[in-house]
């Protein structure tokens, strides 16, 4: 099993990526001619706005190759990274924009974390969520300073967190009990100063200036006038000498964040939380740390090491974990996605993506950047750290149970008229209907597809003994009232 599971993630990690279709190009205000009419006679002019100025089709692409990619560990391995490299549709909703970004941490998910980080930093679609397009330097004339929102985020979010830590995660704290913080307001201006003078790349075929107008194809540009020459005071101690330009400091800036020791554990500790389990122990980060800091080939920040460090690390596999505070529930998008493959499945994205909303996933239009849920949320009754379920409540909850009843007893979802080679969303239990004249095989082989094996042989019996119910020449009825139940078991919501 373990040599298999080996062969199986290094086959994975050599898949070459999924691609985003190709938007093109529309300026930030939609034309007046630029409408969504679905009444109207199908076609580019009636959909614009919808397929253009949303993340409509973007969300369609991802969910379908969720669905059916060869790449199953890079898309899960990238759509983690989304959830760090945070950006959301509620401030940028161009399609061509979204799916550049989603397609560029596609690209980068199994490459270096540095070059990642470089290449977030100058994408432009990040550059407008986070203020650092147009980020100007100081201008006593007109009172204006550089913009610190980039500068603040890419160190508390998306690198190294808000306070030192030890290689396992834990907090550092000084001699009176309090926790070390991992950077100052100088640092975060010395940032923010070495990150002025970007602005979005030209349109073709238009002139540079100092503030290119709204472009989101390719990276920003410089505009060496616009950056501060200014030294600089960044972590341990860095000051970038003066008279650098916005290239040089923007390297020299990336560099200081990324040698950072609070970054192998920071990052690690949230891959882990995304891909096995959400309260991982302190060795476990810290032996995911040393991959990332070390990948054995003397190379740091190695993706591909790292992420085939967590899947293959003891405290992820072997037999079944039981311990309460294992997993993590499977936030909507893999509740969605799983089901629909265990069931045989096929789905054009429209009905999933509005299903997600209302479990709580909005997909690609998290409300800040602190994403759908914060990673060191804990369960109240318990204290574990249970991400997730920050987005778990009575009204999510039922909207999974009516997905699972909706896909499984109804006759599927019909294709949408408005959406090109429209398949709607259906499931085959011809398979499983197979099985049924077998509750406990029915039950037993839905446990593996759904559950990984983690139902508890009290709950397979409950659910065998109600499958047995139906009469055992109704194969169908069978088919979906077992599917049904251990599809909405609570034991099957939590990903072991």
């Amino acid at each position: 099993l373990q040599e298999g599971t080996q062969a199986f993630v290094d086959e994975q990690l050599g898949k070459p990526a999924s691609q985003y279709p190709q938007f093109f190009y529309y300026p930030i205000s939609a034309p007046a001619s630029c409408k969504f009419d679905a009444s109207a006679p199908t076609g580019a002019a009636s959909l614009c706005a919808r397929d253009n100025y949303s993340l409509f089709q973007v969300q369609l692409s991802f969910l379908q190759h969720a669905l059916t990619g060869e790449d199953q560990l890079r898309q899960r391995a990238a759509f983690a990274l989304s959830q760090i490299f945070v950006v959301s549709g509620v401030k940028v909703n161009l399609a061509y924009g979204m799916a550049a970004y989603q397609q560029l941490l596609l690209d980068g998910a199994f490459g270096n974390f540095r070059d990642l980080l470089y290449k977030v930093t100058l994408n432009p679609v990040m550059g407008r969520y986070l203020d650092m397009v147009n980020n100007d330097k100081t201008d006593a004339t007109n009172s204006t300073a550089p913009n610190e929102n980039y500068a603040r985020e890419i160190m508390q979010l998306f690198s190294m967190g808000v306070v030192e830590l030890n290689l396992d995660g834990t907090p550092k704290y000084d001699a009176q009990g309090h926790r070390l913080p991992a950077y100052s307001q100088e640092i975060i201006e010395g940032f923010a100063h070495a990150f002025t003078g970007w602005t979005f790349p030209p349109l073709p075929g238009a002139a540079a200036r100092l503030h290119n107008p709204v472009n989101f194809a390719g990276e920003m540009v410089v505009v060496e006038s616009n950056h501060d020459k200014q030294p600089k005071t960044l972590l341990n101690g860095v000051v970038l000498p003066p008279g650098q330009s916005a290239q040089q400091d923007l390297n020299a800036a990336i560099d200081n964040i990324f040698n950072h020791s609070n970054v192998g554990p920071f990052i690690s500790r949230q891959l882990i939380q995304k891909l096995v389990t959400g309260s991982p122990s302190a060795a476990y980060v810290a032996r995911i740390a040393s991959v990332f800091n070390n990948n054995g080939a003397g190379i740091r920040g190695d993706l591909s090491a790292v992420v085939r460090a967590i899947l293959l690390d003891p405290e992820a596999r072997g037999e079944i974990k039981t311990a309460g505070d294992f997993g993590h529930l499977k936030e909507p998008v893999l509740y969605v996605i799983g089901m629909l493959r265990a069931l045989n499945g096929k789905s054009d994205g429209v009905y999933l993506r509005n299903q997600l909303s209302a479990m709580g996933q909005n997909l690609f239009n998290p409300a800040s950047v602190f994403n759908y849920y914060p990673p060191d949320h804990t369960l109240a009754s318990s204290g574990v750290t249970a991400p997730e379920f920050a987005i778990q409540d009575a009204a999510t909850t039922f909207s999974r149970v009516n997905f699972a009843n909706t896909l499984i007893y109804g006759n599927g979802i019909a294709p949408d008229p408005t959406v090109a080679g429209s398949v709607g969303t259906t499931v085959d239990m011809s398979s499983l209907r197979s099985l049924a004249y077998s509750p406990a095989l029915l039950v037993d082989k839905l446990n593996t597809l759904m559950a990984n094996g983690a139902l508890s042989a009290s709950a397979l019996k409950i659910i065998s003994d109600a499958v047995t119910t139906v009469p055992a020449g109704d194969t169908t009825e069978r088919a979906r009232l077992a599917s049904y139940l251990v599809a909405t078991a609570s034991q099957s919501q939590v990903d072991r």
